[in-house]
């Protein structure tokens, strides 16, 4: 393991603390997963940047990871305030397909997206149906000292565990706001855990149990799963900033009344010792919202020209806890950093390759700065700033190439492998085709060698047109222009 001690700020205390595993040696990791009823949007998708980055972390302190995302396939409703049409359903309705297929269909598109930002598999994609079994049990466990029963399912009462929606910081004597208003209720943020089927309906996704015939809430799926996969406590927790509101304060609620725990003075009490909670991508447009139909998807990104770990490096320059503006013009200047970053890898290993000079304590002082950086609560914006010059630093390229690599194993660019041409990603929308470009070029050079030059600047402008950018005496020749 590296000195530098590693400290990670906690949603539950709002501190900063030290990473201390629960068991020695090990990090256990559980990340909420995406609920695979429509395409994840580029917003959900830093949620598992962040994840990615701090599981990286993590081995690179030395410690053996266990990481497990979830794929929710049920449970999950329309609002994330414990209301509305289940979202799995209503979007098979939509579709008029079968809501097994709707999952299978959007599980593999979450995972294409996965690949292509270079984020690391876990080691299970624990997916909730396969779990019911154990959703029911956990829920008979806890039902008698901390649930009643209503018409529409089981609720979990939250005035039977100590502080309640400490995470949040947002409870009120009125109650969360955003909860659904449910006839017999005892209290505004109760929820269910159980959802019985209304009477003279049939779902696609539904299962007996001792509450009647009906499916699990979207909370306790987590729960069980956590429990289930890591063991109480764990030692991380993470999702996004929203799910700091109403999901994660339930699933602490459902976990410390499995434990038969006491209030949350005592961070393992509520499952997980440390919850990490990214910030949101902004993007004043509205694209971020999957209600729109038209939002923002990774594949939209690539279909514009710009390759994926473009957005893995625009993620990267802010730290995880702060907002993210989305902007075209924002993602081209990262697209630009990383082509830069790229080219200075390619003259360092081509310099390292003729040098065989190592200089140790080079290396050190190098790889200690950036192990400071990312120890201090994942601080990529300073971490790839020494990623950057160690890339462009003129002496030791043997040494500094070998820092750069595994700097890389952190940051997760591909360095090793990433070319300019890699970057070179065709628009969708573009009029010309690679075969034509090269066409053109060859031309041009053709009319430049017998100095008809006002042929060759019209090849130029008119490449220039098509969206294509010209460069002379650069061995890449040619790129799009964004």
């Amino acid at each position: 393991m590296t000195d530098t001690p590693l400290k990670l700020f906690n949603s539950l205390t709002r501190e900063l603390e030290e990473f201390t595993p629960v068991h020695p040696g090990e990090a256990r990791v559980y990340s909420c997963g995406p609920t695979v009823y429509n395409y994840p949007h580029i917003g959900n998708m830093r949620a598992y940047v962040f994840a990615d980055v701090l599981g990286r972390t993590l081995s690179w302190k030395g410690y053996k990871l266990t990481h497990i995302i979830n794929i929710t396939d049920v449970g999950h409703l329309t609002d994330d305030g414990d209301a509305g049409e289940d979202k799995m359903e209503k979007m098979a309705a939509a579709k008029a397909q079968s809501i097994w297929d709707i999952a299978k269909h959007y599980t593999e598109a979450f995972w294409a997206d996965v690949k292509a930002l270079n984020i690391r598999e876990p080691a299970k994609w624990s997916v909730a149906t396969d779990y019911i079994d154990e959703m029911i049990d956990f829920a008979k466990g806890i039902a008698d000292q901390h649930c009643y029963e209503l018409d529409s399912g089981l609720y979990f009462d939250v005035s039977t565990v100590a502080d309640y929606g400490r995470l949040a910081r947002a409870v009120t004597e009125e109650g969360e706001g955003r909860i659904e208003t449910v006839a017999g209720k005892r209290n505004a943020a109760d929820f269910a855990i159980w959802r019985k089927t209304p009477a003279g309906e049939t779902r696609q996704m539904e299962w007996d149990s001792p509450w009647g015939k009906g499916a699990p809430g979207w909370h306790l799926e987590c729960s069980v799963m956590g429990e289930k996969l890591l063991g109480f406590p764990f030692d991380i927790h993470t999702g996004g900033i929203d799910h700091r509101e109403i999901h994660h304060p339930n699933e602490i609620a459902q976990n410390q009344a499995f434990c038969g725990c006491g209030g949350l003075s005592e961070a393992t009490n509520s499952g997980a010792k440390i919850w990490m909670h990214n910030n949101f991508l902004v993007e004043r447009s509205g694209k971020m919202s999957k209600s729109s139909g038209e939002f923002l998807r990774l594949q939209l990104l690539v279909d514009k020209g710009y390759h994926p770990l473009a957005y893995r490096m625009m993620c990267l320059q802010a730290h995880y806890r702060s907002e993210l503006e989305f902007s075209w013009e924002g993602l081209g200047a990262a697209l630009t950093r990383l082509k830069r970053l790229v080219m200075a890898m390619e003259k360092l290993k081509a310099a390292a390759l003729l040098s065989s000079t190592q200089q140790e304590d080079v290396h050190s002082v190098v790889v200690e700065q950036f192990d400071d950086a990312i120890s201090d609560d994942l601080n990529t914006p300073r971490a790839l700033a020494m990623a950057e010059a160690t890339a462009v630093a003129d002496k030791f390229p043997a040494t500094n190439y070998d820092s750069l690599l595994r700097m890389d194993k952190v940051l997760g660019l591909r360095l090793e492998y990433l070319s300019r041409i890699d970057l070179r990603i065709r628009p969708k929308d573009a009029a010309i085709t690679e075969d034509e470009i090269e066409a053109e070029l060859l031309r041009r050079k053709q009319a430049r060698a017998a100095k008809d030059f006002a042929t060759s600047d019209a090849i130029r402008d008119s490449l220039a047109a098509a969206g294509v950018e010209v460069m002379d005496g650069d061995p890449l020749g040619w790129e799009w222009k964004l």
